[in-house]
C-alpha cells in the first residue's frame, strides 16, 4: 500500500458521448516529495508508450489525434489475417494469385516498397506475409487482401469490423497498404492496441515480427525496423512513411519478464523515429516501477445502483491491483478515479467488472485496471425503482 489520502467526494462527471453518463470518483490522491525524475526527449508531434501486459501509459503525445499510419496500419491487415489463420478459414502454405491491379499498385510499377511478385505468379501466404513484415511490401498486402476478401475495398471494411471490437475505435481503413488516402487514418494510441492485440492473441504468429532478413527469389529483404539490432528485447513491429504522414514506428521490446510497445509518427526524418522509438524503450524500461495500491479482496470503492435492493455496491480487483508509476514522483500527484457507465442496473453478480480504476499523474502516465462486483445485488421492487428514477430526475441523471 503507498499510503494515499482517501478522499470522500465525487469530484467529477465525464461526458461519455452515450446517453448513460460516465461518473468519474476520486478514490484516492497523493503528491510524491522526491526530487523530480528526468524526462524523456521525444521529436515526434504523436506517441504513446504502453505496457502491453496492463495496458498502462506511461508516455503519450497528441495519443488520440488521427494521424495518417502509413505502413503501420497493415498490422491491423495482419491482425485479420492471423485471425483467419486461427480459425483454419486460411492456412500458411495456401497459394495466392498476384493480379495486375495488385502488382501496379503496391509492386515494382508503383514505386513503392514491394516484395517484387511478378504480375500473375502465385505466392505462398507464408511468404506474403514475411514480405509485408519485412520488406513493408505493398505488392504483397494488396494480394493477401484481394485473395482472402476478393478485393481490396471489401478487405478494408473487415478491417473496420475487426478493429472496433479490440478497441480501435477511431480509425477509418480504406485500404490494405496504408498508402495515402485521406479517409485512412489511425491514432498512436489504436496503433499501440493493434500492436498489443497481435502480441496477446497470437503469440505463434508474432515471432514472425523479429525476423531480420527474408529471401525471395533473388531478393533478400532486410527488416525495416532498426530497434531489432539496438535495442535489447526488441522483437517487432512495424515502420511506415509517406510524404502525408511523415516517419513513424510501432516497436516492441521484451525485457526480463516485462513488455513495453513504442509508438511514433510525424517525425521528419527515419533517424529520428529510430532515435525516439529507442528512448521511449529505454526509459520506460529504466524508469517505471510496479507499485501495489490495493491488497487482493480489498474494497476500492463504491457505484450507485438503480433500482437495486442496495443504493451502492462494493468493487474491487481479482488479486491485487497494481500499477506502473515512475520510480522517482517528483512532486508529481498520484489521482485514481472509479470509472462506470452510471447508475448501474441491477442484478450485479458477483465478479461481473462494471468499471475501471484510473490512476493518472500530473505528467499524464495512466492506468487503467478492471473492477469487479464484489457483493451480489438483486432488483428492487417497484417503489424503490421509483424512488430512484425521482432521484434521477432531481439530479438530471437518467437510466
Amino acid at each position: 500500500m503507498l499510503g494515499l489520502i482517501a478522499l470522500a467526494a465525487v469530484v467529477g462527471l465525464l461526458a461519455a458521448g452515450s446517453v448513460q453518463p460516465i461518473l468519474a470518483q476520486v478514490v484516492r490522491a497523493q503528491t510524491a516529495t522526491a526530487p523530480t525524475a528526468g524526462e524523456v526527449v521525444v521529436k515526434a508531434p504523436h506517441a504513446v508508450l504502453m505496457d502491453a501486459a496492463s495496458g498502462a501509459i506511461m508516455f503519450q503525445r497528441g495519443a488520440d489525434d488521427l494521424i495518417y499510419p502509413a505502413s503501420m496500419s497493415k498490422l491491423m491487415l495482419l491482425a485479420v489475417t492471423f485471425k483467419a489463420l486461427k480459425a483454419g478459414q486460411i492456412k500458411l502454405d495456401d497459394e495466392f494469385f498476384m493480379s495486375e491491379y495488385a502488382w501496379r499498385r503496391g509492386g515494382a510499377p508503383s514505386g513503392t516498397s514491394a516484395m517484387m511478385v511478378p504480375v500473375g505468379k502465385k505466392a505462398k501466404l507464408d511468404e506474403l506475409l514475411k514480405g509485408i513484415i519485412v520488406q513493408s511490401g505493398n505488392d504483397a498486402a494488396i494480394s493477401v487482401a484481394e485473395n482472402i476478401a476478393g478485393n481490396e475495398s471489401l478487405f478494408a471494411k473487415r478491417m473496420m469490423e475487426e478493429a472496433r471490437p479490440i478497441g480501435l475505435k477511431k480509425s477509418t481503413f480504406k485500404n490494405a497498404t496504408g498508402l495515402h488516402d485521406p479517409g485512412h487514418q489511425m491514432t498512436a494510441r489504436e496503433l499501440a492496441l493493434v500492436a498489443r492485440h497481435i502480441i496477446v492473441t497470437y503469440p505463434d504468429f508474432y515471432q514472425l515480427f523479429a525476423l531480420k532478413e527474408f529471401n525471395y527469389l533473388k531478393h533478400k529483404f532486410i527488416n525495416r525496423n532498426p530497434l531489432l539490432t539496438l535495442v535489447p528485447g526488441v522483437d517487432g513491429l512495424k515502420t511506415g512513411f509517406t510524404k502525408e504522414a511523415g516517419y513513424g514506428m510501432v516497436a516492441s521490446a521484451k525485457q526480463d519478464s516485462r513488455r513495453l510497445i513504442a509508438v511514433v509518427s510525424g517525425d521528419t526524418t527515419a533517424d529520428d523515429r529510430r532515435d525516439d522509438a529507442r528512448r521511449l524503450l529505454e526509459w520506460g524500461f529504466r524508469s517505471f516501477s510496479e507499485a501495489k495500491l490495493y491488497d487482493a479482496g480489498e474494497v476500492v470503492g463504491h457505484a450507485r445502483v438503480w433500482g437495486g435492493q442496495r443504493m451502492y455496491v462494493p468493487l474491487a480487483g481479482t488479486g491485487d491491483i497494481n500499477v506502473w508509476l515512475p520510480r522517482n514522483m517528483g512532486n508529481q500527484k498520484l489521482r485514481a478515479h472509479i470509472v462506470y457507465q452510471w447508475p448501474l442496473k441491477p442484478p450485479l453478480k458477483k465478479g461481473d467488472q462494471v468499471a475501471v480504476l484510473r490512476v493518472t499523474t500530473s505528467a499524464d502516465a495512466m492506468n487503467e485496471v478492471p473492477l469487479y462486483v464484489a457483493e451480489d445485488v438483486e432488483a428492487a421492487g417497484t417503489m424503490r425503482r421509483g424512488f430512484d428514477s425521482l432521484l434521477c430526475l432531481a439530479t438530471r441523471w437518467l437510466p
